[in-house]
């Protein structure tokens, strides 16, 4: 098996960032990096050029902590209430899942991405909770839920 060094041009999921050199198989290099604009040939005269690829790296990454710092302030005031059906017993009905709180977040404008949403079990008990959002791998940060009972089912 073949392998070919290439230099990144953009951020590519489980390979690489802008600007890195990685090796990769000469087939995947030949027949989709290099074609789609998504890489370059690690010759001398490219590795030269690396040094723009890294000043737009670290423009990119620096604006997406902004980003991410600002969102996070944002998430950290906001105090989303849901409302479950509660039995007899106190048992609840359903729960809240991320794709409940993901929802609450859009439609106060904030869009993330669901798997952001650090939930270990969906939340089936009244009173608040705290839940960990990570926006990117520098900057988490903590949202308050409060969950209550259906007015109908507490008043029995």
């Amino acid at each position: 098996m073949a392998l070919t060094e290439v230099i990144l041009r953009e951020k590519i999921d489980n390979l690489g960032a802008e600007a890195d050199v990685v090796k990769v198989k000469a087939g995947f290099a030949r027949n989709f990096l290099i074609p789609a604009g998504k890489a370059y040939e690690a010759t001398k005269g490219n590795l030269r050029q690396i040094e723009n690829l890294q000043v737009a790296r670290a423009k990119r990454e620096t604006e997406e902590l902004n980003e991410a710092q600002e969102l996070a302030s944002k998430i950290s005031r906001m105090k989303p209430k849901f409302t479950l059906d509660v039995g007899k017993n106190g048992k609840a009905f359903g729960s809240v899942t991320t794709i409940d709180i993901h929802k609450a977040l859009e439609d106060k404008g904030i869009s993330i991405d669901r798997t952001a949403i650090q939930l270990d079990k969906p939340i089936k008990s009244t009173g608040k909770s705290d839940v960990e959002v990570k926006l990117h791998a520098d900057v988490t940060t903590s949202l308050t839920i409060t969950v209550e009972a259906t007015e109908a089912a507490a008043a029995e």
